[in-house]
């Protein structure tokens, strides 16, 4: 299919800088594809009324790291200096990242990060990498002299936050962002961008939607650097995903098919909820329990399975997830509704707005 269908202009001072405070009041769009009333304006907080009893939320528990980190190279004494951002760990030692600039870098070479990376003499202030391996845009493997626990603390240490470009382009992160930039549940550490889509649920939003008799189930997809990278492909075909590491377990998918069984709807919190699951749903609509990569690609012709509605963000124009909720909803209902966002004012992004979408009938 043709990545122009997904394109569509958007005014640059649309684009949320900062979440909406209290998390719950950001506004909602609401998207039933063929009802007369094809979009309503709500706010997060009406979601239990927008919802019914019996529904369950999936909502994605990764918790952001501080995947972005400065180092030098190690070579020939020129100390050229190098911005990483890890994406997909590989074991105890070895990451995928994307390296800025990635030219100055080859397999064999030794980047060192920390505060004394020019040179100091503190060992606890600093850690080696070499480059395993280079790959197209800008990836790379990388082998840290440290694992496991001890790597861990290491990055958590001498990383950075790691904002989107779209927000760290217009101004420095801060410390507000070590807590806007997490989900209030957030709780498996190893996402490099956070599942926005949960960044407007509060205690008392949930609250609110026990009372109203609708529950919540918590998978694991750890968010990739990747969900950041453009299509650059003219052919949604010759798109290539990067693989994230996801999880459902076996109890959370009996709850799941359970749930729809007695009629109620599975409703994915967000892009990464939604491919975890339609990862695992069987033909049937069965929900299978889950542990490893995926790199599922949606678009229009999908054939959705596990989930009954959506709640996402707005995204970026020509995107991978545009493409999704294109898929979920129609690709005419999709460029309506985010039509009528831009004219109503709602924020864009990561720190934005959110919808509610059901699928195109």
């Amino acid at each position: 299919m043709d990545v122009a269908r997904f394109d569509f202009e958007l005014p640059e001072r649309l684009i949320a800088l900062r979440p909406a405070e209290p998390r719950d009041m950001a506004r909602l769009l609401l998207v039933r594809p063929g009802d007369a009333e094809a979009l309503a304006d709500h706010v997060v907080r009406d979601l239990p009324d927008l919802l019914r009893p019996g529904d369950v939320l999936v909502l994605n528990d990764t918790r952001v790291i501080p995947s972005r980190l400065r180092g030098v190279r190690l070579k020939d004494g020129s100390g050229a200096r190098v911005e990483i951002m890890l994406h997909k760990r590989e074991d105890a030692s070895r990451w995928l990242a994307f390296a800025r600039p990635a030219k100055k870098l080859a397999p064999g070479d030794v980047v060192r990060f920390g505060h004394d990376a020019d040179g100091g003499a503190c060992a606890l202030s600093r850690m080696d990498a070499t480059v395993l391996s280079k790959g197209e845009g800008g990836e790379v493997e990388l082998a840290f002299e440290l694992s496991g626990p001890a790597l861990d603390e290491a990055i958590a240490r001498m990383g950075e936050l790691p904002l989107p470009p779209y927000i760290a382009g217009k101004r420095p992160t801060d410390a507000r962002d070590s807590a806007d930039y997490q989900t209030v549940y957030a709780r498996a550490d190893g996402a490099v961008a956070a599942p926005t889509a949960g960044l407007h649920f509060t205690d008392d939003l949930f609250q609110r939607l026990d009372a109203r008799g609708i529950s919540r189930e918590f998978v694991t997809l750890h968010v990739g650097a990747g969900t950041f990278l453009p299509v650059k492909a003219t052919d949604t075909r010759d798109h290539r995903m990067h693989a994230e590491w996801g999880s459902v377990s076996e109890d959370v998918a009996r709850r799941l098919n359970a749930a729809r069984a007695a009629g109620g709807r599975v409703v994915a919190v967000g892009t990464t909820s939604l491919r975890l699951l339609e990862s695992c749903a069987r033909a049937t609509g069965a929900i299978a329990p889950f542990s490893g990569d995926t790199s599922i690609f949606i678009t229009p012709g999908h054939v959705f399975r596990g989930v009954d509605a959506l709640m996402t963000n707005f995204h970026l124009p020509r995107s991978t997830l545009f493409m999704l909720v294109s898929a979920f909803s129609g690709i005419d209902t999709m460029h309506a509704a985010y039509a009528h966002a831009m004219a109503s004012g709602y924020r864009f992004y990561s720190y934005g707005d959110s919808s509610l979408l059901f699928p195109a009938r």
